[in-house]
């Protein structure tokens, strides 16, 4: 692992940092705010994922995270959103789909199955380095994200109960398999059979039995995405009838954008922070 950069931040560390992954072949770089609380021991883990055209330091810059996470004792761990690099497969004019949309899922078509292993990167492989090199509770998790990476926190949440503690999401594509932005990206990773899209798809999953305790979903009424990609009115329908709990927040003239998500990033924090202990 290198270091690119550290800043103390709230009396914690921001760092970036970046390492050769195995399981996307090349280098892949992320973010980590240690709070102070770590000085004295192990400190749970929320993973952030971003959406679609992002890297780590779109929410690093504007998510507004540390004050809060400083305060509650909380590691923020911020991968990138897809494999990087000059040969890795990519489609430069489609901002939905190649490097910045790798949609955390594990591709099995070419020329994309080499580098397009992002679900395992996530649950895996940067799992494994953040246990290693930063003093955290792997113990106690929970996973949060925004867009695509909604649709990731949700869908990893719900194919690993067991790992984590807490999930919520801010505009999550609920349903991938059926929203036009994001459809043709996994037909590109998975082949055409839409069977093989449904462990990538939290509507999906939750009607195959998959289960989580309790989510949290803040949405903005102004989203642009929200009739056609978004779409939160499937995953209340899809947990219907379920054990699950689902607390849905719409947010009266909020859009798509990072002010929205730091105006309700405390909330969130806080939401993680009380089930993670």
């Amino acid at each position: 692992m290198k270091t690119l950069s550290t800043s103390h931040s709230h009396g914690g560390v921001q760092g970036v940092y970046s390492h050769a992954s195995d399981r996307c072949n090349c280098e892949m770089t992320f973010a980590v705010f240690v709070p102070p609380q770590a000085e004295n021991g192990p400190c749970p883990v929320l993973w952030y994922l971003s959406g679609l055209t992002c890297t780590h330091q779109n929410v690093m810059d504007k998510g507004e995270y540390r004050q809060l996470a400083a305060e509650l004792g909380l590691i923020i761990v911020c991968p990138d959103t897809s494999p990087r690099g000059d040969d890795v497969p990519d489609e430069p004019d489609n901002w939905q789909f190649g490097k910045g949309a790798g949609f955390y899922v594990d591709a099995t078509q070419e020329p994309f199955a080499k580098n397009y292993k992002m679900y395992s990167y996530v649950t895996q492989e940067l799992p494994a380095l953040i246990e290693a090199e930063f003093p955290a509770d792997m113990g106690r998790q929970g996973i949060f994200g925004h867009s695509m990476g909604g649709h990731g926190a949700l869908t990893i949440a719900l194919k690993n109960p067991d790992r984590f503690r807490s999930c919520s999401a801010f505009a999550p594509i609920v349903q991938p398999s059926t929203a036009e932005w994001s459809k043709p990206a996994l037909e590109k990773y998975l082949g055409p059979n839409p069977a093989a899209w449904r462990a990538h798809d939290a509507c999906a999953l939750i009607e195959d039995g998959a289960r989580f305790a309790e989510l949290l979903v803040d949405q903005g009424t102004a989203d642009g995405f929200l009739d056609d990609g978004l779409r939160p009115w499937l995953l209340e329908d899809a947990i219907k009838g379920t054990e699950m709990m689902l607390t849905l927040n719409l947010r009266k003239g909020y859009d798509h954008s990072y002010f929205f998500i730091s105006t309700f990033m405390d909330d969130h924090l806080r939401w993680h922070a009380q089930r993670l202990g």
